[in-house]
């Protein structure tokens, strides 16, 4: 495979993954030796350093790559970022989270009991979605009712 061909399609794997990518991921996609497929790494890594003009780089994490814009322009790019959306809560997650974070060991069971409703998982399920809350276990209880 050409390099030129092999850079480019290195440099869609990084931005299409989002994600560091393993090396041997790399190598199966460009069928080429890792030590092909990391001198061209390498490569891209110095290209990408010496090019003003470019906003990303190409870091190494261990034995993977990935594809981050540069350090010096966090400064522009935070604002920016920090304007996209938040996820939106019901009045219902917002109870269910208010009533955790008051009593941070209460059950399901007391969650429904408080709210006066037969199904609170769904609030409960997505206040975990969005890693509002989490599970710490079962309650020593004869019932056994999990703890949120």
């Amino acid at each position: 495979m050409e390099k030129q061909k092999a850079k480019s399609i290195i440099e869609s794997i990084l931005f299409a993954a989002g994600r560091e990518v393993n090396i041997q991921e790399l190598v199966i996609a460009l069928e080429l030796s890792e030590e092909e497929t990391t001198k061209i790494l390498n490569e891209m890594q110095e290209q990408y350093k010496q090019d003003e003009q470019k906003g990303t780089e190409i870091i190494r994490v261990e034995n993977s790559y990935q594809l981050v814009t540069k350090k010096e322009n966090y400064e522009y790019i935070y604002p920016v970022i920090d304007k996209r959306t938040k996820p939106n809560l019901s009045n219902a997650a917002l109870e269910t989270l208010a009533i955790i974070a008051y009593n941070p060991k209460i059950t399901r069971a007391e969650i429904e009991n408080i709210r006066g409703i037969g199904a609170a998982d769904a609030c409960i399920y997505k206040l975990m979605e969005y890693n509002l809350i989490q599970e710490a276990g079962k309650a020593d209880l004869p019932r056994k009712t999990h703890d949120i």
